[in-house]
């Protein structure tokens, strides 16, 4: 299968980094393309050299990479891969980036903080990146710090069509983990017509020092409750929330996140969760020591490759999410 699509005088090829290749093969597969075969090793001393083994001159370039660990290593490698195809003279670059890192860094909190969200919309468009298409960002407005087009992605219709096949809408509660991602569980609970409730933290005024205090507000006591988020990194959040629900009456907890980061303490932490299924979506890949009965890994490779021939064939992304977003 070679890694070239034509339409026209256009020409669509498809690159991935060493990151997370068994996604970019799903979504080459639903695009009906190869992956244009690509060089790429690390020297003694960690440098990363890449050369792509096809002519891109002229070409609508698409390259994946999700920031997984090490994440660095693979921010670095993907401004690399810019770089060679930008010198290479494609006709366009788009970079496609299921989970994109330091997202968490959107704002300056404190004084002497950086903005590493921002920092890394500059380097992508200084390697030469022209768009961004990117699935489920921590914050919004890390869109705008991009100066081009950036296409976000939902995985919301793929997690609720999975939950709504599987658990009686009937017994269903949506919650949000924290008041911070109300406006996300929100969406969840339009599209799932199930009632919303929130977990709220607060410090305990008994002891000093002490964060949380786990309240739970609106009516979960019988009730299968579905916890979302957009990611899950330690679990220490998630499963604190679940214990949370369980001690106020829930009869189940689902937990469904996009993007399972999953980092240290998660593993541990979810296999002693009372939850009895976390949901994933394959932005990233899972770590080998957190391969669990009770995860699950929905593919999001066909929602990456409708939106990749939308905007190859000059199309609309924000079509395949009307009414879900």
């Amino acid at each position: 299968m070679t890694g070239i699509k034509t339409t026209g005088e256009k020409k669509l090829m498809l690159f991935s980094g060493r990151a997370h290749p068994e996604l970019a093969k799903e979504v080459a597969a639903e695009l009906g393309v190869g992956l244009v075969p690509t060089k790429a090793q690390d020297f003694a001393n960690g440098e990363i050299y890449v050369r792509f083994q096809e002519s891109v001159r002229g070409a609508d370039c698409f390259l994946m990479q999700s920031h997984t660990a090490p994440i660095n290593k693979w921010i670095m490698e993907q401004l690399i891969m810019i770089d060679a195809l930008k010198r290479a003279s494609a006709r366009s670059i788009s970079v496609i980036i299921p989970f994109y890192g330091y997202a968490r860094q959107d704002k300056k909190h404190r004084g002497r903080e950086p903005i590493s969200a921002r920092l890394m919309a500059d380097l992508l468009g200084t390697a030469g990146a022209h768009r961004i298409i990117a699935m489920d960002l921590h914050a919004d407005q890390v869109q705008g710090y991009f100066d081009g087009p950036v296409d976000h992605l939902f995985a919301l219709p793929v997690l609720t069509d999975y939950i709504g096949s599987r658990v009686d809408r009937e017994k269903l509660t949506v919650v949000s983990p924290d008041a911070g991602r109300v406006r996300v569980a929100d969406r969840w609970a339009d599209r799932l017509g199930a009632p919303l409730a929130i977990v709220h933290k607060r410090r305990d005024p008994d002891v000093a020092n002490q964060v949380t205090v786990h309240e739970v507000v609106g009516n979960v006591r019988d009730r299968v409750c579905v916890l979302v988020d957009d990611m899950i990194d330690t679990g220490g959040t998630i499963c604190a929330a679940a214990d949370a629900l369980f001690s106020n009456g829930a009869s189940d907890v689902i937990v469904a996140a996009t993007h399972g980061v999953l980092s240290g303490p998660a593993a541990d932490r979810l296999k002693n969760s009372r939850v009895s299924e976390f949901i994933f979506t394959n932005s990233l890949p899972t770590p080998s020591e957190v391969h669990l009965d009770k995860i699950t890994v929905l593919s999001m490779a066909p929602t990456i490759a409708r939106a990749v021939r939308e905007v190859f064939e000059d199309g609309s992304v924000t079509s395949l999410f009307e009414g879900d977003a």
